[in-house]
């Protein structure tokens, strides 16, 4: 049995914790994690969103409409709560009515943490979820988790989705908050390249296969520079 981090629950071989920095958002995030996403370690990306935003929680399930925390938190008159997911309707940073519903309540984003057809489930699952108005981008953007694929090029990831929404409710002066929003990018940057260079390993023979689909690679792949912030 590997150590793991009791942070980010890796191995402590491959702990992504040295590279995380808290972000002071101005919102509070609640990602309602599917079970098979919380078992899945190697590429989740709710979890490393979690650990830089502070306040921000995991709540893990399938149908969340009698889940005692999560009806809190939409009862709690402090909060506006939002689901993130895209819809002709959704609202955005740039809909004047989204900061006159504010209305000095702090904007609660509900972000479902799975695979695209385990999310529909969970909203089809979840009465809860029902009734809440939905939060999109106004902008488009293009993720840039290139060792996984995803059903379009316009779905991003849970921490870019994190990232963006800041930035996008920061610049339109929905919200505030004290921290740059770049630590998410850089830590999910980091697990990229990480990803990128096992996989080569293990195409090498420099690492054993420990995965049930490494038979899939059989080439190695160009690792991205990113830039970092710090």
């Amino acid at each position: 049995m590997r150590e793991l981090c009791l942070r980010c629950l890796r191995p402590q071989s491959s702990c992504y914790c040295r590279y995380i920095r808290r972000v002071d958002s101005g919102m509070k995030f609640v990602f309602l994690m599917h079970p098979k996403e919380a078992k899945r370690q190697r590429t989740g990306t709710g979890r490393l969103a979690h650990l830089c935003l502070p306040e921000s929680e995991i709540l893990v399930g399938i149908d969340f409409s009698h889940n005692e925390r999560l009806l809190s938190l939409l009862e709690d008159p402090q909060y506006y709560p939002v689901l993130m997911y895209p819809d002709p309707g959704a609202k955005t940073a740039r809909s004047p009515e989204l900061k006159d519903a504010l209305s000095g309540r702090t904007l609660l984003v509900i972000i479902i943490d799975s695979t695209w057809f385990c999310s529909k489930k969970i909203i089809k699952s979840s009465v809860s979820l029902s009734g809440l108005p939905r939060i999109s981008f106004y902008g488009e953007y293009k993720s840039i988790f290139t060792f996984k694929r995803e059903p379009d090029e316009h779905c991003v990831s849970t921490i870019e989705s994190c990232y963006y929404l800041i930035k996008e409710m920061r610049s339109s002066g929905v919200t505030r908050g004290d921290d740059s929003p770049e630590p998410l990018m850089d830590v999910f940057k980091r697990m990229i390249q990480f990803q990128l260079q096992k996989e080569n390993d293990r195409v090498e023979g420099r690492i054993p296969s420990s995965h049930a689909t490494d038979w899939k690679y059989s080439r190695t792949r160009d690792i991205p520079e990113f830039e970092f912030s710090l």
